[in-house]
């Protein structure tokens, strides 16, 4: 009986633990969304300096992950409507602007993504049956800069994944190749 209730989690075998899986992790001290958050809300604008900055773990020379957002480009993401008057704008954003080459602005990228395969081994092998779970977070900081002082910080993302993603293929491993040929014949 036991034997039993373990097949009907894991297959007619037990063989669920054979299942690939894969985890992908940008290299952070960071060990979830809300952590980077607090870490990056530590951040005061006009008043964090660059090194400050790097102390909290977002260092724009040595992190990976960064997206180093030119000048002109910054305007067009910050200001994106040209008919909002400047002085709409937050004010580290106006700042910014003003500022122009003096500006840099920093996209931190951080995430942790978890991706398991279960279910009956056979069937996933022989890809008639596929259920993969995907969870985990993605962290995206901007941070806006101008002489070595944050002038604006941002933060989004999403602090928790978790998808699932089911395939049925009833014919097997034959389902790419009729699909292959399907194509050739509408050629």
């Amino acid at each position: 009986m036991e034997l039993m209730a373990c097949s009907s989690v894991n297959g007619p075998s037990g063989l669920s633990f054979l299942l690939p899986s894969s985890s992908a992790v940008s290299p952070s001290q960071f060990a979830s969304y809300q952590a980077a958050r607090e870490a990056l809300e530590k951040a005061v604008p006009y008043e964090t300096t660059l090194d400050e900055l790097k102390a909290l773990g977002f260092d724009p020379s040595a992190s990976v992950n960064v997206t180093v957002i030119p000048y002109p480009e910054v305007v067009s993401r910050l200001a994106p409507y040209s008919g909002v008057p400047l002085d709409a704008l937050d004010r580290g954003v106006r700042d910014c602007i003003l500022a122009q080459s003096r500006c840099s602005a920093y996209v931190f990228h951080i995430a942790r993504n978890d991706r398991q395969r279960d279910g009956n081994f056979f069937l996933d092998f022989l890809n008639i049956n596929r259920h993969v779970q995907q969870t985990g977070w993605s962290f995206d900081g901007l941070v806006v800069v101008r002489d070595g002082v944050v002038l604006f910080r941002n933060v989004g993302g999403a602090p928790n994944i978790n998808t699932t993603e089911k395939t049925v293929n009833p014919l097997g491993p034959f389902q790419r190749s009729g699909e292959s040929s399907g194509d050739l014949l509408l050629r």
